[in-house]
């Protein structure tokens, strides 16, 4: 059941980031020769309209072939348009796949999904921490974060992660029932067992409740949801390097067993781990390294650098072709890693 909703989830991101080059080509009238799920051997395929639709064995990617990728000469060559024609062709695919989240969190939202509500309270403040500078007490109860409500202990924690290295508004009511907001500042690299602002907190009352809103709510909610997420994404990233610390990375063995793992909480929890996957495509994909999107448009952007001079076809390929022989042997040794932890019994989730 692990592998049948990972490939699901897989197919449904790869088909929405190639539909979104393959629109785009046809717009633009370049020719498509392939729209392909899957990568070779085909197992079978359908021509229509000068394109053949296929089904390839290996369930792990996808592809759009057009003609002429580098190559201008060849009648209805993708090299041959206009720099921002070809620009929007190669960005589709990623723009696809920030897109599709939006879809994918609204849909979460809407459907019926558990969520605990609670009095979130602080126990301790770390001395000399923000929380203690700011004037956080202990037995204040945290109400809303940026004007957002709090419903639980993670909340808070999402909502701070946010706001990393910058100030963050908490509307607060102490222990005599009246409210005060304060501004405290997060930490990137707090001393260790104190956290981002210095608090220990706590839920109280906890109750249990199945939610879903209307389609009006969900889709701005799912909007916000998927922008929170790249957020996100760039504090970790610079987290990196302020913290010196070493990205974990997975490949597709290790998505998969994430995915059965969350599969088993609910179809929304998996909803919004899929947006998390296709949002990290788009952002991989947008990376300017050789065979992948990102690496096509540092082509088109250093044409237009040289007035319209371009690399040679002849060596723009070989260069792309070094980068996806790259990016298949970090991949197979990802796997490696992957397989291993598998066997070892370990888990990527907390």
């Amino acid at each position: 059941m692990t592998i049948i909703v990972f490939l699901v989830m897989l197919a449904v991101l790869v088909v929405a980031h190639e539909l979104g080059h393959f629109v785009a080509a046809k717009l633009a009238r370049v020719t498509v020769t392939e729209f392909g799920v899957g990568f070779p051997p085909r197992i079978f395929g359908i021509k229509r309209g000068g394109t053949t639709y296929s089904v390839n064995a290996v369930p792990l990617g996808g592809f759009v072939k057009m003609v002429g990728e580098e190559d201008p000469n060849l009648p209805g060559a993708l090299a041959s348009k206009r720099l921002r024609t070809r620009a929007l062709v190669l960005s589709a695919g990623p723009l696809m796949n920030i897109i599709l989240p939006i879809i994918l969190l609204a849909a979460s939202f809407m459907l019926p999904h558990q969520v605990l509500q609670e009095r979130v309270v602080i126990q301790q403040v770390a001395a000399g921490s923000p929380a203690e500078q700011a004037g956080i007490l202990p037995g204040d109860t945290i109400i809303n974060i940026d004007g957002r409500p709090v419903q639980n202990r993670g909340d808070v924690g999402y909502r701070i992660a946010l706001h990393l290295g910058s100030d963050v508004r908490m509307l607060l009511q102490g222990a005599d029932q009246s409210q005060r907001e304060i501004i405290v500042t997060t930490r990137w690299n707090p001393p260790e067992g104190q956290g981002t602002i210095g608090i220990v907190i706590d839920g109280e009352g906890g109750v249990t409740t199945s939610q879903s809103l209307p389609f009006w709510r969900a889709v701005p909610e799912g909007a916000r949801a998927a922008w929170e997420t790249m957020v996100l994404f760039k504090n970790e990233v610079e987290g990196w390097f302020i913290k010196k610390t070493a990205p974990q990375i997975v490949g597709p063995i290790g998505i998969a067993q994430v995915t059965g793992e969350i599969a088993r909480a609910g179809i929304s929890p998996l909803f919004r781990f899929a947006a998390l996957i296709s949002l990290n495509l788009a952002i991989f994909n947008f990376l300017p390294l050789p065979a992948l999107d990102g690496g096509r448009l540092a082509f088109v952007v250093l044409e237009w650098v040289r007035r319209g001079k371009r690399i040679s076809p002849k060596k723009e390929g070989l260069v792309h072709l070094i980068g996806f022989i790259a990016i298949l042997s970090l991949m197979a040794l990802i796997t490696y890693l992957d397989i291993m932890r598998v066997i070892n019994g370990g888990t990527l989730l907390p």
